[in-house]
């Protein structure tokens, strides 16, 4: 698979305002007037949370069609939070996904477990290989 390249870069209109180009695509990232941003734009871990949120959405959508389930629409909301466990301080993220249509329990309950196969949910439910390096 080729990796494809999101570039984010200081745009000097605020103390951590971010221009972010994906693609075609230009968005805007901050950091919330109580962490000393502006608020202009998501900030860094409401981007994380969307991209969870539209690829668990779209691949539920994907399995709907491919096994011609009523499935009306799907909406997920995403919560971001810090808990302990075993001493340590943990991310935890928490989907509640609403599954509109004449689907079946059963039916429903393999839905639920699609969610856990988005392609983001397996890169952030397995430990992930972080990289940087200064450019030349």
């Amino acid at each position: 698979m080729a990796a494809s390249s999101v570039i984010v870069s200081e745009n000097g209109r605020g103390r951590y305002q971010q221009t972010v180009c994906a693609g075609q695509h230009q968005l805007l990232a901050d950091e919330p007037a109580s962490m000393g941003g502006e608020d202009a734009g998501p900030a860094p871990f409401d981007y994380l949370l969307a991209a969870l949120g539209a690829c668990t959405s779209m691949t539920l959508r994907m399995y709907a069609e491919r096994k011609d389930l009523p499935l009306e629409q799907v909406e997920v909301e995403l919560r971001h939070d810090r808990i302990e466990i075993d001493g340590q301080l943990r991310d935890r993220i928490r989907r509640q996904i609403t599954l509109r249509g004449d689907l079946n329990p059963e039916q429903r309950q393999r839905m639920l477990e699609i969610a856990g196969k988005c392609p983001i949910a397996r890169a952030l439910g397995q430990p992930l290989l972080l990289e940087a390096e200064l450019a030349a």
